[in-house]
């Protein structure tokens, strides 16, 4: 897994690694029930601190797509492919819609009319 951060970049580097993670989790490159890393090593490697790399795991464990387990570490759950190019493509959504001008509540009505 090749996951890269730029710390010049005006996005946040834990949503840097998340968006990393879920593409690599999207592509295939992390299959269901892998293991990652350890959260210490892999800081090391992005050379981020720990905390910002625990943060993005975190978002991604609310996501469905990883499993955090004290003392057993952070697998990739079964249901993450389908759910991180999901996830992904919503993101690219509410990116687009904000910066076409729409607030949170007009977003969500778009939304909304498509169910």
């Amino acid at each position: 897994m090749l996951l890269r951060v730029d710390h010049e970049s005006s996005v946040s580097l834990h949503e840097q690694i998340a968006g990393g993670l879920r593409a690599a989790i999207a592509g295939g490159e992390l299959s269901p029930g892998e293991r990652l890393p350890p959260a210490r090593q892999l800081a090391q490697g992005l050379d981020v601190n720990v905390h910002t790399l625990l943060r993005a795991m975190q978002t991604l464990r609310d996501e469905g797509l990883l499993e955090m387990r004290r003392g057993r570490g952070t697998a990739v759950t079964g249901a993450a492919p389908k759910l991180a190019s999901f996830t992904e493509l919503a993101q690219k959504l509410v990116g687009e819609a904000r910066r076409g001008g729409l607030d949170d509540k007009e977003i969500l009505k778009l939304v909304e009319a498509q169910l």
